[in-house]
């Protein structure tokens, strides 16, 4: 038997969390001095203490190790166990690079604050268009990318000539976590009868449409909404009607994603 000291000592394993384990029961003292309280410790104790602690080094909580060491677990069980702490910790590693993504993000925008200044905006007349549009719910805004390839590929099986512009309405008329509401178009010479697939429709022509082109990446875009809100303000203007996105240079006519071109439009009256 060993006092609590010279157990803690031996195994590496503090007296405080040699006492917090007893509270817990996960670590009961082999004996405990009726008279004077001292906690014994066996060194048979150890295998069980490694275990404890291992699974703590792992992630685990202490409730979760309870359950594992009360079940008396077999090794098929233990590696279930450590399966699914592997999966949480690779959740938490996704998500914390996803921060880390933010952050310099943020701080490539603060370096090259400047740019954001010399945005090009006007407000402009904008006629009515006869499309062919695919409009869904997507998962996020970044997978749009799915609707235009979708567009591109009934309008090829269909035969539909199309031509500029091509833009993306969004219909929520708020920023959306998910389940975004988009909706894709594509200009046409005539409509025709809409499908299951794709639907033919004329946009109404808008008096006002307050206009920014945005350079660059597309991450660059969200800084181009900001400076169109305030200048909408700035200049007595009200927003009327849903925002549009049109793409000028992308990744399907641009290499060099620093020379993308998107203008963003967002009805307005004064």
């Amino acid at each position: 038997m060993f006092k609590i000291g010279d157990f803690s000592k031996l195994t590496q394993v503090s007296v405080r969390m040699l006492r917090y384990y007893d509270e817990l029961g996960l670590l009961k003292p082999s004996r405990v001095d009726r008279f004077t309280g001292y906690r014994f410790y066996s060194a048979a104790q150890i295998p069980r203490l490694n275990r404890i602690v291992a699974l703590r080094d792992m992630g685990f909580l202490a409730a979760e190790i309870a359950m594992i060491m009360e079940e008396n677990t077999n090794g098929a069980q233990l590696i279930g166990y450590l399966e699914g702490k592997k999966l949480e910790i690779n959740s938490t590693i996704a998500f914390e690079n996803n921060k880390l993504e933010r952050i310099e993000k943020t701080i490539k925008s603060i370096e090259t604050e400047s740019v954001f200044m010399n945005y090009e905006i006007s407000v402009k007349s904008v006629p009515s268009y006869k499309v062919a549009s695919v409009r869904e719910r997507i998962p996020v805004y970044a997978m749009e990318g799915i609707l235009w390839e979708k567009l591109g590929k009934l309008a090829s099986e269909y035969g539909i000539k199309c031509m500029p512009p091509c833009f993306a309405i969004y219909h929520d008329g708020e920023y959306k976590e998910s389940n975004v509401d988009v909706e894709v178009v594509m200009c046409v010479d005539e409509l025709q009868k809409s499908r299951n697939d794709i639907t033919f429709r004329e946009i109404e022509a808008v008096p006002l449409m307050a206009s920014i082109l945005v350079t660059g990446k597309y991450e660059n875009i969200t800084n181009g909404y900001n400076t169109l809100a305030n200048w909408i303000e700035e200049n007595g203007y009200e927003v009327t009607g849903l925002a549009r996105q049109i793409t000028h240079k992308g990744p399907w006519n641009e290499s060099n994603p620093d020379n993308y071109l998107t203008e963003v439009q967002i009805p307005v009256t004064k």
